[in-house]
C-alpha cells in the first residue's frame, strides 16, 4: 500500500479532476466558524475546473443544512450541489412508514421526517428506530442510552441511523453523533442500516448529480474529507481518489512535534485502519 502524497495545495492536482465530492464539517467549517482558505479553494475549483458537490453526514435534508452554511458565511459560489445523509436516509424511512418509529435525536433534526407519513412511539411499542444522534449532544454520551437500546435490541428492532459520523468538532469541543449510538446498538446485537458515508447510497446520489451537472457520465471525481471511517473508507469502497484532510478530527494522531502534518504518521494512521488515500494535507487550501 503506497503512502498518501503530501500536497502543498489543491492546485497541484485540480487539473486531474472534473468534480469534487467534499465533506463539510471538519473541512470547510467546525460548526462555529467557516475556514476561509478551504472555501476559497472550492470557489477556485468551481470557477476553473468543474462542479463542487458537498457530501455531508448531516441527518437533515440538504435544503435545511444550506441555511447553516449561509449563517457561517460559506459562500454559495464555493459549491454547486449538496447531498446529505438525510437525503439518502429519507428513502429508507419512507419504506417503513407509518412505523411507528422510536425517534432518537434533537428537535432540530425533526425536519428529516417531514412529509414521510411516519408515526412515533417509545422503544416498547416502536416497529423500528430512527436515530439522528443524541437528544442533547452538548452533554450526552452513548452510555446514556445503553439500557434503552438493550431493550430495543432484545425486541429485534432495526435502527435506521441518519448520521454515520461518530464524533465531530463543535468549535474546540468533540461531540457524539448518531454513528456512536449505532456502534453501541450493534455491539448489543441490534441491526443497523445507514445510507450516509461510507455507504453506497449517498455516493450514488452525488455521482448522479455530477453526471447531470457535467452533462456526461464518467466524471473524474476526487473525494475530500477528514473522517477515516466515513470519508476515507467511503471513497476507498467506491473506488474514488481521496484527499485526506489530516488536520481535522484526526489532527492529534497525524501531527509531528512541531504541530505540522507528519506524512509518516498519516500513513500509519491510514494503515492501522486498512485504508489508503491518494493525497493528504493539513487543511484544505488552494
Amino acid at each position: 500500500m503506497t503512502g498518501a502524497k503530501a500536497l502543498r495545495g489543491l492546485s497541484e492536482i485540480a487539473p486531474d479532476y472534473d468534480v469534487l465530492l467534499c465533506d463539510v464539517w471538519g473541512v470547510i467549517h467546525n460548526g462555529r466558524e467557516r475556514f476561509p482558505e478551504a472555501c476559497a479553494a472550492l470557489e477556485r475549483f468551481a470557477a476553473e475546473r468543474g462542479p463542487v458537490i458537498l457530501i455531508s453526514n448531516s441527518p437533515r435534508p440538504s435544503s435545511d443544512v444550506e441555511l447553516q452554511l449561509d449563517m457561517l458565511k460559506v459562500p454559495r459560489s464555493a459549491w454547486t450541489a449538496f447531498v446529505t445523509s438525510g437525503d439518502a436516509t429519507r428513502a429508507l424511512l419512507s419504506e417503513r412508514a407509518p412505523g411507528p418509529a422510536w425517534r432518537i435525536g434533537p428537535e432540530r433534526d425533526n425536519v428529516l421526517y417531514d412529509g414521510l407519513g411516519l408515526e412515533f412511539a417509545g422503544p416498547e411499542d416502536a416497529a423500528f428506530i430512527a436515530c439522528t444522534g443524541p437528544v442533547n449532544d452538548d452533554w450526552e454520551t452513548p452510555e446514556d442510552y445503553r439500557e434503552t437500546l438493550a431493550l430495543a435490541a432484545g425486541r429485534g428492532l432495526t435502527m435506521i441511523c441518519a448520521n454515520p459520523d461518530r464524533l465531530v468538532h463543535r468549535g474546540e469541543r468533540l461531540v457524539y453523533c448518531g454513528g456512536a449510538l449505532a456502534d453501541l446498538y450493534g455491539s448489543l446485537g441490534g441491526e443497523v442500516i445507514m445510507a450516509g458515508k461510507p455507504y453506497k447510497p449517498i455516493y450514488d446520489l452525488c455521482l448522479a448529480d455530477a453526471e447531470r451537472l457535467l452533462g456526461r457520465p464518467g466524471a473524474r471525481a476526487l473525494a475530500i474529507g477528514d473522517g477515516l471511517p466515513t470519508d476515507i473508507k467511503g471513497a476507498q469502497d467506491q473506488g474514488l481518489d481521496c484527499l485526506f484532510v489530516a488536520g481535522g478530527i484526526h489532527a492529534v494522531d497525524t501531527a509531528g512535534d512541531d504541530g505540522r502534518m507528519d506524512p509518516g504518521k498519516v500513513d500509519r494512521v491510514l494503515a492501522a485502519e486498512g485504508l489508503r488515500a491518494a493525497y493528504a494535507m493539513t487543511a484544505l487550501h488552494w
